[in-house]
């Protein structure tokens, strides 16, 4: 059985948010593997683990997928201040064609986009993929994956960051389909009232009151901050809300563009330009929605860049949708140029952290030793780019751990979800199924 094939099989997705199947990239022909362990989302930390703690298959993850694609090199990114990780990574390389490249410590150092700029000095062309410039880029998670693929082992456990306002910052391995909850719990429970979640971080992650939320295969970690946090505050503002304020208050400072760092690489992303379409209603907002079409949605211009706290990231983000709906292309300009200020203008992680009013939950959260039980596993049919999986199971039937539950509907993106214990199963839903343990 080739690789790919492997991996396919063992449902490997992209473990850093993403979740693209990796076994379509393996497919391509590239000149560089990347290994994304950037981990830029403040208070987070799993890549850090995985890198020190796995740092022989994260490699081997990266030759195989050299082997597969034909490429040369292999460079694994990581931020300079890891030095565990560093450390790990550099031994686990020695001998290979594999080697390190040291990140700076600012955001969004894990963007692909300016990842590969920063290792291959090559720019991506506009809405294109990193394969148009020669390079295959997976997360630090999913290569060691990979690698336990090639082993015949399928994806069944995560390992995420439980952070903010818990008594204990940790990072598990946990069963997919454990709920946060549970991880909390074993982070020493809440240690604030009122908590929100903001799954996957601060940043680009997804605001939630459900703490039955399940971990899935893009989980990253969860940071817990109360209601009254300000930061909270304004990610639950309703839409609506947000977008009055900001057409009442925008006075086109620039700001948010001038800290953006797609437009600092030298793409057509200008979110202050996009603020304009909340005031012209009437005509002109298909132009300027376009300022948006290349925004990789880091939320930067929305959680530092904008002096009146506004929110461009949002507006960009709806415009990018407005933009899917009309079948938008990009017809913009093609040659790209990095923008001679951008290395001064770079986002360090500390002021980010200041500037969200974090620093007082900046504190190791080491991984703990061992996989966290449960006894029930609620399983998304859809954890991947792509459509959602079609169960191949049925109420009642007693499945092991690694046992494929659901597959790929013919011809369709998606990964593979298998059991990630022997357990029965209690229930199948539009979306989702459920085991028990017996």
């Amino acid at each position: 059985m080739t690789l790919v094939e492997q991996v396919r099989q063992a449902g490997v997705v992209g473990a850093g948010g993403g979740g693209f199947p990796a076994h379509v990239k393996l497919v391509s022909k590239a000149e560089i593997i990347i290994a994304n362990g950037a981990e830029c989302e403040p208070l987070l930390h799993k890549d850090a683990a995985v890198m020190q703690h796995h740092a022989a298959e994260l490699v081997r993850g990266v030759q195989l997928s050299m082997e597969a694609t034909g490429a040369k090199e292999g460079v694994i990114g990581i931020k300079a201040k890891k030095k565990k990780a560093v450390e790990a990574v550099e031994a686990a390389c020695l001998g290979t064609q594999v080697r390190v490249q040291l990140l700076g410590d600012f955001y969004p150092a894990g963007d692909e986009y300016d990842l590969v700029y920063n290792v291959t000095g090559r720019l991506i062309p506009p809405g294109g993929l990193p394969i148009h410039v020669g390079a295959v880029v997976n997360n630090v998670e999913t290569l060691v994956n990979i690698a336990r693929a090639a082993s015949g082992k399928p994806v069944t456990h995560k390992t995420i960051t439980i952070a903010g306002a818990v008594k204990h910052p940790v990072t598990l391995t946990v069963p997919i389909g454990i709920s946060f909850l549970e991880c909390i719990e074993a982070a020493g429970g809440f240690a604030c009232d009122n908590p929100i979640l903001a799954l996957g971080g601060l940043m680009m992650g997804e605001i939630t009151e459900r703490m039955d939320t399940p971990v899935v295969k893009t989980s990253t970690g969860v940071i817990v901050l109360p209601r009254d946090h300000h930061v909270m505050q304004r990610k639950l503002r309703p839409a609506k809300a947000q977008a009055a304020i900001g057409k009442s208050a925008c006075d086109q400072c620039r700001y948010c563009t001038e800290f953006c760092p797609r437009f600092l690489l030298g793409y057509q992303v200008e979110p202050h330009q996009v603020m304009r379409t909340l005031a012209f209603t009437g005509t002109g907002a298909d132009r300027f929605n376009e300022w948006a079409a290349l925004c990789c949605s880091c939320g930067l211009c929305s959680l530092y860049s904008c002096p009146e706290e506004l929110y461009p990231k949002e507006a960009c983000d709806h415009s990018k949708a407005v933009l899917r709906e009309q079948g938008f292309k990009w017809t913009g300009k093609m040659d790209v140029k990095a923008h001679p200020m951008r290395d001064g203008r770079h986002v360090p992680i500390k002021s980010l952290m200041r500037k969200l009013h974090v620093e007082t939950y900046d504190s190791p959260a080491p991984l703990r030793d061992g996989v966290l039980d449960t006894q029930k596993a609620v399983l998304p049919l859809k954890q991947s780019a792509g459509a959602p999986t079609v169960p191949i199971v049925r109420v009642g039937d007693m499945v092991e751990a690694g046992q494929a539950i659901s597959e790929p509907a013919p011809n369709a993106l998606g990964a593979f979800i298998h059991a990630p214990f022997k357990a029965r199963v209690s229930s199948i839903e539009s979306d989702r199924i459920t085991l028990c343990k017996p």
